[in-house]
């Protein structure tokens, strides 16, 4: 009898032990999870030519999710995006299916020295961060993209649109290129991440007075999703 109440006792224990370390483990997983995770949204738009541009007009693709939010609406509307030339006016526009940056300017003159060798490029850019996980795995149903997201297909490709005013010599070339990465990253024992990536860009010869077509690229679920239940 002693024996079985020895052997239950140590059962017991045993089984206790690995109950409190499972429960420490548990504990300071989601506390490492919670305290180290940032959330980072990192926007960047190009343009790029080799002849002037005048009487500029454009109406670009911002970032947004499908409740309306921006990672760039703050950075735009404080005038705190990095890159933006002296002389530009942006205004930041919701058509109710899509956030657009209208980018109004007399011109754009490249440098001397500027060539289709050797192109004039603008860039613009921001980085948002959040103490708050991004869906980097269905960013299409709920963080910021490109919108509207139009025919997309099983290899990330889709359509947006741009609207584009302006006059320039006919064999100039203006390239609009615009991306956006959401990236998560915590630390529990060791660094860990997961992120998505969409661009769009388009090229476009000579002047232009209306709205064109963007080809657009979307690749999710990079990286690991080993994170802690409920989190």
């Amino acid at each position: 009898m002693d024996k079985i109440i020895k052997i239950t006792a140590g059962i017991f224990i045993v089984v206790f032990a690995a109950f409190t370390g499972f429960m420490t483990y548990t504990a300071y997983t989601e506390t490492a999870y919670r305290n180290t995770l940032t959330g980072t949204y990192t926007y960047t738009c190009t343009i790029t030519m080799d002849s002037p541009l005048y009487n500029v007009t454009l109406f670009i693709p911002v970032p947004v999710d499908p409740e309306g939010n921006s990672p760039v609406m703050a950075a735009f509307s404080s005038h705190s995006v990095t890159g933006v030339p002296a002389g530009w006016e942006t205004t930041l526009f919701d058509t109710g299916k899509s956030t657009l940056v209208k980018v109004v300017t007399p011109a754009i003159i490249p440098p001397q020295g500027t060539s289709a060798q050797h192109p004039y490029t603008v860039t613009l850019s921001s980085e948002t961060t959040l103490h708050t996980p991004i869906d980097t795995r269905n960013p299409v149903g709920k963080s910021a993209m490109f919108r509207p997201v139009q025919a997309l297909n099983g290899n990330g490709a889709y359509t947006t649109s741009l609207y584009a005013d302006y006059t320039t010599s006919p064999d100039n070339v203006v390239m609009v290129t615009s991306s956006v990465t959401g990236n998560n990253t915590w630390n529990i024992f060791e660094p860990r991440s997961n992120e998505y990536h969409t661009g769009i860009s388009v090229l476009i010869k000579g002047e232009n007075h209306g709205w064109v077509v963007l080809a657009g690229h979307l690749e999710s679920g990079i990286g690991t999703y080993d994170v802690p239940a409920g989190s």
